[in-house]
């Protein structure tokens, strides 16, 4: 059986790496007595599958998981997500778990976009901010260099607005940008480009958008 699990990741676990959220999957998973699969051959895994990495540091609002169980022939007393949310480490909370097709693609490959929430921390011009803004999504191309490859940032940046903020922070900034194979739109890039730097935000993504999302 397929799991799909929508969860959020925040407080100490926003520092928590890509390889080491899948390891705290599968301890997740074995505190909450679920007979988790594993891959065959020489070396077998945990069959986990995370949507897609995280930067150090970001929050996930929703993010995406599969995790395959083997189907337990006797009815469970509580439901997969109770279980699972019951066997969770703090700042990890679970929101949906749907059983998915088996055979379905790669998670991985799913995912077309993100959606992200930019708070600035330090004092902004918004006047200036939106003239960035305009400046950005009228151009033809950015061409930016990442581990010594080029790209266009401009073709992966699909939405950008400021919106207004909540309590002391007047403003934030909300983007989506595209995931594509070789070449995904990263938010810190995005902030390069409007001159500000990453380290004086928040940034939270709040959606994975996939090719093949689950009908409800």
């Amino acid at each position: 059986m397929r799991l799909r699990l929508t969860f959020s990741k925040s407080g100490a676990l926003r520092y928590t790496g890509h390889l080491d959220l899948h390891s705290l999957w599968e301890r997740t998973v074995r505190r909450a007595g679920l007979p988790l699969a594993y891959t065959q051959g020489f070396h077998p895994g945990p069959k986990i599958q995370l949507a897609s990495a995280l930067p150090l540091g970001f929050i996930g609002r929703a993010e995406i998981v599969d995790l395959w169980i083997i189907d337990s022939p006797t009815s469970l007393d509580q439901s997969y997500k109770e279980l699972l949310q019951s066997a969770s480490p703090p700042g990890l909370v679970i929101s949906a778990v749907d059983v998915v097709d088996e055979h379905a693609p790669a998670l991985q490959t799913q995912v077309v976009s993100a959606e992200y929430e930019v708070t600035f921390l330090e004092p902004v011009s918004t006047s200036m901010l939106a003239a960035g803004i305009t400046t950005l999504l009228g151009a033809a191309n950015l061409p930016r260099e990442r581990r010594g490859k080029t790209y266009d940032l401009r073709s992966l940046v699909e939405k950008l607005e400021l919106h207004p903020g909540e309590g002391s922070y007047p403003s934030q900034l909300h983007m989506r940008l595209a995931a594509r194979e070789g070449a995904t739109g990263r938010p810190e890039e995005v902030l390069d480009v409007l001159g500000i730097p990453f380290e004086t935000t928040r940034i939270e993504r709040t959606l994975l958008i996939l090719r093949n999302p689950i009908k409800t």
